[in-house]
């Protein structure tokens, strides 16, 4: 923890969408930095506000002395879970991945439960919000999808991660698609939960074992000469940052060595001469709402770059706001006004360009930026798949 870098500069504290909203966090600079100082393992920690920080990256993207106030507050944050007992609702999204295994295995029951008034009442006394539709959950989970080889110079295993399998496996059944039409050869590896919602709701044991599972099972795609690709900006962020630096995994610089974004690795393709995609025109106006988690990777926007390059599409870039969510954040009821607070902003920015539609990277994204606007959202490989012809792939209950 490099605090000691820390020249209380307070740009950090500007960039907070938490912050902005809500006077009872200190902000990044006090809650991460500041307290360090005198922060001691072997003392039970009392700063419960620690927990109102989402984790959004956005401290330490804006921080320019090489500061992570957001780990800082994530070490915070497991010392006081430590110390405190949880609440329903972070142990329950802590073990989110079982419990959307149990939702897609029970998919019609979980969907009625979820939307109905009564369930939405027994979630509010676990402390769980309501006030975004919950997605539903599909019985056709991708890690059921068969197996379609494409015999390719190119060979990745894709890390799809928990949303995209268990709420929106017809995004991940396009992106295959979309990677098999470059004569990409598309493996789905065994794989777990991230790691990360575990993390953030203080079960560090949790999210070791995920991560100790899957790289183990990527790190063995990576000896076979496969690529590593993701679609999920918090699933990567997971990956390529938390598993070397906070869960320290054995084999995560092997693997960070070999992982990319779907998009970063389609613009590699491209500028290595690899692939010449021929993209139609696509008569639309969308809003491209760049993920907090995006922009920590410090990969650029490659599916801004590659929407720009489809005739006809008018697409507004918006990376000055957050979304709100930030995954298990905001579904919970202590967050909520929070959340609700930070995505009002960020929707007022989208109706200003007077866009049709929402494009994000991110599934928490879309979850809250369509909840909250009401208009259509969609994954960025859903906008290049319809610029490419792929004919649309329809997703089984």
């Amino acid at each position: 923890m490099n605090f000691e870098h820390c020249i209380r500069c307070t740009i950090c504290v500007e960039n907070c969408p938490v912050l902005l909203v809500n006077p009872d966090f200190p902000g990044p600079k006090q809650a991460g930095p500041d307290a360090q100082r005198f922060r001691s393992d072997r003392e039970k920690s009392f700063d419960e506000w620690v927990l109102l920080c989402s984790q959004c990256k956005r401290c330490v993207i804006s921080c320019p002395c090489g500061v992570e106030p957001a780990e800082i507050i994530l070490k915070a944050q497991q010392i006081y879970g430590q110390g405190h007992p949880r609440s329903a609702a972070h142990l329950l999204f802590a073990n989110n991945y079982y419990l959307s295994a149990l939702g897609s295995l029970l998919a019609p029951v979980a969907n009625w439960f979820a939307a109905s008034e009564i369930g939405k009442k027994i979630l509010r006394s676990l402390g769980i919000a309501t006030y975004i539709p919950f997605p539903k959950f599909r019985f056709r989970t991708l890690r059921n999808e068969k197996k379609s080889r494409t015999k390719g110079i190119k060979k990745v295993a894709f890390f799809y991660g928990c949303y995209t399998n268990f709420y929106r496996p017809d995004i991940g059944r396009k992106i295959i698609r979309l990677l098999s039409s470059f004569n990409i050869d598309v493996v789905l590896p065994r794989q777990w939960c991230c790691g990360l919602p575990a993390l953030g709701n203080g079960n560090l044991t949790l999210a070791r074992s995920f991560a100790q599972k899957n790289a183990a099972s990527l790190s063995n795609y990576i000896d076979a000469g496969y690529d590593i690709v993701y679609s999920c900006t918090s699933c990567g962020q997971a990956i390529l940052h938390d598993y070397p630096n906070i869960l320290k995994i054995p084999q995560a610089k092997k693997i960070a060595e070999n992982t990319y974004n779907v998009h970063e690795y389609i613009v590699k393709l491209m500028d290595e001469g690899y692939i010449k995609p021929q993209f139609q025109e696509v008569r639309r106006k969308l809003a491209y709402h760049i993920p907090c988690h995006l922009r920590a990777l410090g990969i650029g926007y490659p599916a801004a770059k590659l929407m720009s390059l489809i005739p006809a599409l008018e697409c507004d870039i918006l990376d000055d706001a957050c979304c709100g969510l930030s995954g298990s954040y905001g579904f919970k009821k202590s967050n909520e006004h929070t959340a609700m607070q930070i995505g009002n902003r960020a929707v007022a920015h989208i109706k200003k360009t007077g866009a049709e539609a929402i494009v994000s990277d991110c599934g928490s994204c879309r979850m809250q930026l369509g909840g909250l606007s009401g208009l259509m959202t969609l994954d960025p490989a859903e906008v290049l798949s319809e610029a490419l012809g792929i004919t649309e792939i329809m997703d089984r209950k």
